[in-house]
């Protein structure tokens, strides 16, 4: 899908449409474009980035490629990013990506995305329905669309710390080895996206240091608002996954403190039925000179014997609290 919105900076007019507008804008340089492709044949997309906004092959070969790690590249007279946008299904428990590439020049705007992005759709319906959003300049669109981005993770984050605390008091109350899943998945997923953070985080600071030509010092307040966004989201991965981390620990130690308190118990069982079960054995061999067999009274004083030993036993274990 090819679809395209051309703005005249003149005039204040807009049109939408699909790649025929291209035309209309190379003979025009007061008209600025936004161009945005999804699962479009490779060739033909090859082929309009590379002749139509005359785009770096090496460049357009990244931006085309499934999988790459986020990444700023400054050619002569355009910007190429490479974002990790959050997929429409993400969730706390799946948490999807899909590849978010924009190339920045004075008078145009391409993106090109591995899935649908309802970060795209979400500043496309903006612009539709507000042309005049198109006077910021393609770079005023970028920034918006960076900055849905960005908040986009937000959502997720703040659901995730409402999750880890009904966990927190679960493990106490009723601890299961699902929980103890369920908090493996969120760490993977911090994890993940710690360090898509950072890569942006990377990006936007080179872009903060040198923003021109791209972006106008009147733009520094809003490339601000998308770090600071990025930062908080950054420190909020981290510290949940300190708390996923804390919870993992603190479900096996419980668990561990569950095992010990249960030998324990199997062990004074153990200690206390050994001695019975010496003197049972001793006494019920078959040996016809044992001195006890005859004496009217053994048998109740072995019984004496082994209920003393239980007793006194238990009355040590109760001194030194292991019952």
């Amino acid at each position: 899908m090819i679809r395209a919105i051309l703005y005249d900076s003149k005039s204040g007019e807009m049109v939408s449409g699909d790649e025929r507008l291209i035309e209309d804008w190379k003979g025009n340089p007061d008209k600025l474009i936004w161009v945005d492709l999804f699962e479009v044949p490779p060739e033909e997309e090859r082929s309009l980035l590379e002749n139509d906004f005359s785009l770096h092959p090496l460049a357009v070969q990244d931006a085309t490629r499934d999988r790459h790690p986020p990444k700023l590249e400054r050619f002569d007279d355009y910007l190429f990013l490479i974002f990790k946008g959050l997929h429409p299904d993400s969730n706390l428990e799946e948490f999807k990506a899909i590849q978010i590439c924009i190339f920045l020049g004075s008078r145009f705007l391409v993106t090109r995305h591995t899935g649908l992005s309802p970060s795209i759709d979400w500043v496309w319906d903006r612009v539709s329905e507000a042309p005049r959003i198109f006077e910021l300049g393609t770079s005023g669109l970028c920034l918006q669309l960076m900055d849905r981005i960005v908040r986009r993770f937000m959502p997720i984050l703040l659901s995730l710390e409402v999750r880890l605390d009904e966990i927190e008091d679960e493990l106490f109350e009723q601890p299961r080895d699902a929980l103890m899943g369920e908090l493996s998945g969120y760490k993977a997923n911090l994890k993940r996206m710690r360090r898509f953070f950072i890569y942006h985080e990377q990006m936007l600071s080179q872009i903060r240091a040198n923003p021109a030509p791209y972006f106008g010092k009147h733009q520094s307040h809003e490339l601000n608002d998308v770090y600071e966004q990025l930062e908080r989201s950054m420190s909020l991965a981290g510290l949940y996954h300190e708390i996923a981390t804390d919870l993992i620990d603190g479900y096996l130690a419980l668990a561990s403190h569950r095992l010990n308190k249960v030998m324990q118990v199997l062990t004074i069982f153990t200690v206390i039925f050994v001695p019975l079960g010496f003197l049972a054995g001793m006494y019920g061999m078959n040996f016809e000179y044992i001195p006890e067999l005859k004496f009217k009274y053994a048998y109740f004083i072995l019984l004496g014997v082994m209920a003393t030993i239980v007793c006194v036993q238990l009355i040590l274990f109760r001194k030194r609290k292991w019952l």
